[in-house]
């Protein structure tokens, strides 16, 4: 039984009457990753083996996409805490304030306010990497578009690592690497207004850890890259200039084109990635366009 289900087998047992399957297709892009789900209602009832098959195809293609999901916040949080615990963000501030497990994703400014964190996802990363237990995978689902722009791109990790020389394979395979919360704040800062300080207590939150260079999926057992240019600062052991060099040769070998999926959002989508397979980066709204999503993030397991 995989990671994600064993840790909550009474989700499961609850359902003392089967429910009746969805007709669901699972379409793969053409592409190093990637998956649309067709016919999944999640406004209804899910059964297990519904579920199981969502599970799986998510550890096969890293990315679903969930079309035309009419969902509250409320189900969104239902759907995402059957794959494993929520975590919330640092910014709590951002959250949605009926349901906090929500995190608001949004450019929009009403009474000189940000209703959201505006520049979420402006360098590649995984979500919470800078976390002793960084998430298992993210949910983003779309409220509000704009006519342009507001894309998101995941590269695969997993490739990435694969397609490695294999003397660089040997060198990193043992190393380990810095990942903080702080290591672009203030570039980011700079960078918008709205972007809040960190008070005392926010900030003893997101104390610096380390984790692996190349982490192994705890379900599927396949090795991926897993340094980023957003949270990792340093590889621990090396010398300054040597770790630098290092990693601007990872980041640029772990995001090429060729690794990537670039989603084009349509009225509806819910994106759900595998963090410990993949690296996202927003590629940027209009500054006069609207733009709200609302995510939901599932906490894994410390890397290996």
């Amino acid at each position: 039984m995989s990671h994600a289900l064993a840790s909550h087998p009474a989700h499961e047992a609850i359902q003392a009457t089967p429910r009746p399957a969805q007709h669901i297709e699972i379409r793969a892009f053409d592409g190093p990753l990637g998956a649309e789900v067709i016919g999944l209602d999640l406004s209804q009832p899910l059964s297990a083996a519904d579920f199981q098959r969502i599970h799986r195809a998510h550890l096969d293609h890293h990315v679903l996409v969930f079309r035309e999901q009419r969902i509250t916040p409320d189900q969104q949080v239902a759907f995402s805490a059957r794959f494993g615990p929520l975590q919330r963000h640092v910014l709590k501030q951002f959250a949605l304030p009926e349901n906090h497990d929500v995190l608001i994703v949004s450019n929009i400014v009403e009474g000189d306010k940000p209703i959201g964190l505006g520049d979420a996802g402006h360098f590649w990363h995984s979500d919470l990497s800078y976390k002793e237990q960084p998430s298992l995978g993210s949910f983003l689902h779309a409220q509000e578009l704009p006519s342009e722009g507001g894309d998101t791109l995941f590269a695969n990790q997993h490739l990435a690592w694969e397609q490695l020389p294999e003397a660089l394979k040997q060198t990193i395979a043992p190393l380990r690497a810095e990942h903080t919360y702080l290591a672009r704040y203030a570039e980011l800062q700079a960078r918008s207004p709205w972007r809040p300080n960190l008070t005392a207590e926010q900030i003893a939150e997101v104390k610096p850890v380390t984790h692996p260079v190349v982490r192994t999926h705890p379900e599927t057992g396949r090795k991926a890259l897993f340094v980023s240019e957003h949270f990792t600062t340093r590889i621990v052991g090396l010398p300054e200039d040597e770790s630098h060099a290092l990693l601007d040769e990872l980041f640029a070998l772990s995001t090429r084109e060729a690794l990537q999926y670039r989603h084009v959002w349509r009225d509806g989508d819910m994106v759900f990635w595998d963090n410990r397979s993949v690296m996202h980066l927003a590629a940027g709204t209009p500054s006069h366009l609207r733009r709200k999503l609302y995510r939901t993030t599932v906490e894994g397991d410390t890397p290996f």
